[in-house]
């Protein structure tokens, strides 16, 4: 029997993903300015907490899901969650690959790891650009992907007409 704990949901509020992922921004860029390796461990942390569960373990996440998109006055746009929460592995490789660089005692990479990190993030809050999930429909064309992972993943520009409308 699965953990209720774990998992991800299979459906996300697109506002609440652009919300995160500008606190991502913000994160990343805080570390950018002071680089010190121990603002990498909240930023590493709130990918993992959300690739495991979600919103439900992510202080960010909750803060967002709970306080934030509740009363804003837009509307919302429920979007497939299998490509968000590949977009948030993304960024857990990024973010910890940037906190194991440090460690290693090679700072620069971790500068560009966190860099390109905030680009990606830049992209989603700012442009509902999700990169991590072009990416993912990329995966599943080439069949890397099973496309039960999410039927509704199989054809993007369904997504796309949808938003131009």
């Amino acid at each position: 029997m699965r953990s209720r704990l774990f998992g991800f949901p299979s459906e996300v509020n697109e506002t609440s993903a652009r919300l995160v992922a500008a606190g991502a921004v913000t994160q990343g860029v805080v570390f950018l300015v002071f680089r010190q390796w121990w603002l990498l461990l909240p930023l590493a942390y709130g990918f993992l907490a959300r690739v495991l569960t979600g919103p439900r373990l992510s202080p960010l996440g909750q803060f967002v899901t709970r306080v934030v998109t509740p009363r804003l006055r837009v509307q919302h746009r429920i979007v497939p969650g299998p490509p968000k929460r590949f977009a948030q592995g993304v960024g857990l490789v990024f973010s910890g690959g940037a906190l194991v660089a440090w460690a290693a005692g090679a700072p620069a990479v971790s500068y560009w790891l966190v860099t390109a990190l905030v680009l990606a993030a830049t992209l989603e809050s700012a442009f509902a650009f999700c990169l991590g999930c072009m990416v993912f429909n990329r995966l599943m064309r080439w069949g890397v992907i099973p496309a039960e992972i999410c039927e509704e993943c199989n054809d993007l520009s369904r997504r796309f007409a949808g938003a131009s409308s």
